[in-house]
This record gives structure tokens, sequence and C-alpha cells, in this order.
């Protein structure tokens, strides 16, 4: 059968300056000098690493981050961590409250399947119907989800996580693995208030705690200031974007993901409109009044999104501006969203590509 040159997105010994646009690509030097430096930081905290592949959704990469010496990986839905069980992995926790008889059946199926599955709940009405699907088949591990002041999912107070862990321990088909939070950014003073009194309510009752799971990218070097947790979860961070070099995380030379798009059309001297749109670079502004920044070009400014065009400012630009044909670079505001955008992801050294891994688990988020 001849092969179909549109399916191919590039060879390892392309140029990346000659791929078609739009386009992420990933450096693999920045890549892999964030997997090391944050496993390196965990292990001098001696804390576990359980990396969050909602990221990258690339099972290659999650093998490169355990190879590195994480502990195991943090998935977000069952269909996703269905993705990285077939790819031989036994140690996921899926941080999501999970409920309806469909998802339950998906979940009982993917416990009998690997050697480690943990999820979590933050409600007896979640608890009480895992309990109710597990209670005749393999036990199913439960870790409490507690708000510590992220403002989403989880208990309130370390009195009903106290509460809500008597009840997993107590009822059929469950077993208590622990406590897990998300925090807001800059809070670990009451991260660790929370857990360490959560934990002494536990104590009390004689029910041990073996995971203490605190989480995020944009709290990561400063999870040793948690000293109540055992591991942390992070995912950004193996690419980094413009969101985490605000937060301070990391600089711009840290962000592996790129986007490659070409200007298509110069309609004013000020203006440049872009092969990218909301399909390339999500319209996700995480704060920010514009959609990402261009390498090369600080003044520029990306004002709007449609489906397919991406509108630059270059009112500011004082020097030289992009011209019609010319293939820019831009990072992103979110990573994880560009990642769920395209079927492949093409990674590259010194701008020759290196190697193109199927984004697996791509469009799953059930």
């Amino acid at each position: 059968m001849q092969e179909n040159p549109f399916a191919i997105v590039a060879r390892p010994g392309d140029r990346v300056a000659d791929l078609s646009t739009p386009r992420p690509i990933i450096d693999e030097d920045r890549l892999a000098a964030n997997i090391a430096r944050t496993q390196a930081y965990m292990d001098e905290h001696g804390l576990n690493f359980r990396p969050h592949i909602k990221t990258h959704k690339i099972p290659a990469l999650a093998a490169e981050q355990i190879a590195a010496g994480a502990k195991g990986i943090n998935c977000q839905k069952i269909s996703e961590a269905e993705v990285f069980a077939a790819a031989g992995f036994q140690d996921i926790l899926i941080t999501f409250n999970i409920l309806g008889p469909q998802k339950l059946e998906q979940l009982a199926a993917l416990n009998d399947r690997i050697s480690d599955l943990k999820v979590v709940a933050d409600s007896t009405a979640t608890v009480d119907g895992l309990s109710a699907y597990f209670a005749s088949r393999k036990p199913l591990t439960v870790l409490v989800e507690c708000d510590t002041g992220g403002g989403r999912c989880g208990v309130q107070t370390p009195d009903e996580a106290r509460y809500l862990a008597n009840r997993i321990h107590s009822i059929p088909g469950l077993s208590f693995g622990g406590l897990l939070n998300y925090p807001k950014p800059g809070a670990a003073e009451l991260v660790q208030a929370f857990l360490a009194e959560a934990l002494s309510l536990l104590e009390e009752q004689g029910i041990d705690c073996p995971i203490v799971s605190n989480g995020g990218t944009p709290s990561l070097f400063e999870a040793h200031l948690v000293s109540a947790a055992t591991e942390h979860r992070a995912g950004t961070y193996i690419y980094n974007d413009r969101a985490m070099v605000r937060a301070g995380h990391c600089s711009w030379d840290d962000c592996a993901m790129h986007v490659l798009a070409t200007v298509v059309s110069r309609p004013t001297a000020d203006r440049a409109v872009i092969d990218a749109g909301s399909k390339a670079l999500t319209s996700d502004l995480l704060g920010f009044s514009d959609f990402g920044t261009v390498v090369g070009y600080p003044e520029a400014v990306i004002t709007g999104l449609s489906e397919e065009h991406g509108v630059i400012d270059l009112s500011e630009c004082s020097d030289r501006r992009p011209e019609i044909g010319d293939k820019i670079r831009i990072i992103p505001n979110h990573t994880c969203v560009v990642s769920n955008l395209f079927d492949t992801m093409v990674f590259h050294r010194d701008g020759v590509v290196t190697r193109v891994e199927d984004v697996a688990a791509r469009g799953l988020v059930w």
C-alpha cells in the first residue's frame, strides 16, 4: 500500500524549520532537564514523586519520568488511566470523584487489570457508591481529598477528613489509602496545618494513613515545606509554559514546548495573522490578557484567537517584525491543553527532529 504523505507529520532528521504548521514542538534537552531537576529536588527532600500525565498524555514520557525515579503516575480520568495501564503502568492514582454505573464498571475492570490502582473521594455519596459496587469485587483503595485552600474539590475540615476516612475504613469493598490535596500556591503553612491535624485525628482513631499526597506544579518547589506529605504530584513541569514562568517556577529557557506557527497575512503594518488559532494555542487565559509569548518578539501581543487564526499586534515592536511566510515560535499560556489538541507531538534537538510520539490519551476525558 502506498504511504499517505499527508499522514506523515515529520521524520527523524527533518528540520523543524521545514515542518508544516501549526505544530507543537518539544525540545528534548529542556524536557530531560525538567524531569531531572524535579526528581533531584524530590530525592533531596525524601518525597515520593508522582507525575501527572495529563500534561503530555504520552506513555513514553511517563516511562522517562519513572526511569528518573518517579514512584507512580497520576491520571485525571479512567479512560486516560486505561491507556497507561495498557502500556504496562501498575501504580496509578486517579484524582477525580468517580460516580455512576458506567464509570464504576469501567473502574472495576481497570482495578482487575493492574496491581496498584487508587482513587479519591470527598463525600459519603461517592464513597458509598464505590463501596456498593466493589463490595463483592477486588477491593479498591480510596484516598480522601481535602480542600486545603485551593477551592476546588475536597472535604472542608480535618474532622470531615477523619469521618470520611473512618467510613472508607469500615465499609465493604474499600481500603483507606490516605489523604490528598491540591493546594493554592504559596499556602504551604496552611496545607501543613490542615494535614497535620487530620493525621492526628486519624491516629487517635487507630487508622493508618500510608499516603499523604500533596500536589501541583505551581507549588512544586515548596513541597518540602509540607512535612506531613509523603508524595508530591505535578504535571506541567515537564514542558512548562508561560503561566509557570509568571509563577517563578521556571525561566523561558525551561519551556520545552513551543507552538510553531506561520505568518499567513500582514493586513497592516501593525497586524500579523498566523495559522494558529484556538485549535492550536488554546483560548485559556489563566489571568493573562493575551494568548502566548512570541519567542524573539517580546513586544508582540497575540490579541485574539478564532478557530484557525491568531491575530498579533505588532505596534510596539520597535525593531524587526515577522513577514508573510515567516515561521514563529509561541510559548503557550497552558501546555496541558495544547497536548489535547494534537494527535502527535514532534520532538527535536537543536532544530532537528528526533522522534514523533502519538498523544495516546488525547481526548480521553471521561
